[in-house]
């Protein structure tokens, strides 16, 4: 067992510490000793993105089957021993990992480990429990089907990066999911739950020590904790991580167009990360940003609108999303290709950039207000990067973004083949202007 301090923070509070356990599960806390509450989450490098076509929608099927039941607890003994104190437990699956977790009082933080990692090593998997779970999937995606501002996005994506499992949607389809079996998703379990796959994290009023004493006791109940194996490095790749250009019409009687235009963006890893996302701040990250100003405060052309980037271990996207009447759908794509133009032919001005870098570290220092949001950012981490980058680095690196880098980053990535994906009443338009 080896320990480590990430972070010593001050006078023991912000101290992050890191420990690996015997067989490569890692334990991250950080220390938040004015607070009372505690987040636990335990993320798997397992995602999407990791799927075979035969696994389609797998990694998010588990994430429901393992709530359903363990050799010492039931669906409903899971779900009230947590909410029972007060607390809450869930899930989410991501293109390349799934996180499970719960929040509680700092007093419960025991039950919370032995919960979750009851859960994570011990699913039952029932042929009953996936029978009836895959109903319960099946009305997922059709909810999911019934809001297009959700579905454009994940059209924007097949159209990107094609058939490929990262272009692929997360929940699966309705196909694929009633082609999974019971050996099939158990199988998938078996092969990537693994403890070197796995970091344990916890933000919140705890002592490191403490910690790392419940998580392996819990895992030692489940004989999950052992070995010699050492911790899964970070992703460095996958499949589809390739693009192409193209435009994707999905036509429905809307009464909004819903539009996304883009490309592919920079990695997680990649430094001009930080001048990407200066750049989306100011074109469209807020209400004072270009796009906002231009397509509906001076023009009115539309309630929603804005620009957004998003990293994978080897590529991104960078996006432009609007939702407007079906009628004005060419003017606003004109105006986003206008707006794409001047940033490429003139930058941002000083004060377009400083509000960026403001918006910048406004939301990541008061997105870290909570234990949920320390805790997930240390997991994170350590599950993706190769390490922690302190609060204050990552501020000094919004900091020193300068306007040569902007544009630089600029002439690379608004270059790139544009995408179009468009949700609307739109049997016959031919969009190609938008990306030509």
């Amino acid at each position: 067992m080896i320990t480590t301090t990430l972070h010593p923070g001050k006078d023991g509070a912000g101290a992050i510490r890191r420990t690996v356990l015997p067989g490569g599960l890692r334990v991250v806390t950080e220390s938040m000793p004015t607070v009372r509450s505690v987040a636990v989450g335990m993320w798997v490098g397992i995602g999407s993105r990791d799927e075979a076509p035969e696994h389609m929608g797998a990694t998010h099927f588990l994430e429901h089957l393992l709530f359903k039941g363990t050799p010492t607890r039931s669906a409903m003994e899971i779900s009230a021993s947590i909410e029972g104190i007060g607390g809450e437990i869930n899930a989410f699956t991501a293109k390349e990992y799934t996180c499970y977790y719960a929040r509680v009082l700092d007093e419960d933080l025991p039950l919370a480990i032995d919960v979750l990692a009851d859960v994570v090593t011990s699913s039952l998997i029932t042929a009953d429990d996936v029978e009836s779970e895959r109903g319960v999937i099946l009305e997922e995606i059709a909810m999911h089907d019934d809001d297009p501002s959700d579905v454009v996005h994940e059209q924007f994506a097949a159209e990107l990066y094609g058939d490929t499992p990262i272009g692929r949607p997360i929940l699966g389809n309705d196909d694929s999911i009633n082609a999974l079996t019971r050996d099939r998703i158990h199988e998938y379990y078996q092969r990537y739950y693994l403890p070197p796959r796995t970091v344990v994290s916890v933000a919140g009023n705890v002592d490191h020590d403490v910690v790392v004493e419940l998580v392996a006791a819990a895992y030692e109940r489940a004989g999950a904790l052992g070995g010699a194996a050492e911790p899964a490095p970070p992703r460095i790749g996958g499949p589809g991580a390739g693009s192409r250009s193209g435009v994707r019409v999905l036509d429905r009687p809307t009464e909004q167009a819903n539009l996304v235009l883009g490309t592919t963006g920079v990695s997680r890893n990649d430094d001009r990360r930080f001048a990407l996302s200066v750049l989306n701040a100011a074109l469209g990250g807020g209400m004072s940003s270009r796009l906002f100003q231009e397509i509906r405060e001076k023009r009115g052309l539309a309630y929603s609108a804005y620009s957004y980037t998003s990293q994978y271990a080897d590529t991104g996207q960078f996006g432009i999303y609007v939702g407007c009447l079906p009628s004005k759908a060419d003017d606003v794509l004109k105006i986003c290709r206008d707006e794409v133009t001047r940033v490429l032919n003139a930058g941002f001005t000083d004060e377009e950039i400083a509000r960026g870098k403001g918006q910048m570290r406004g939301g990541l220092v008061l997105g870290l207000e909570d234990t949920g949001s320390r805790m997930s950012r240390i997991g994170k981490s350590e599950l993706v990067y190769e390490r922690l980058m302190p609060v204050d680095e990552v501020l000094g690196r919004i900091e020193a973004v300068t306007p040569d880098d902007i544009a630089e980053v600029a002439a690379d990535v608004l270059n790139r083949p544009l995408t179009l994906a468009v949700i609307g009443p739109y049997a016959d338009k031919d969009f190609g202007f938008a990306v030509s």
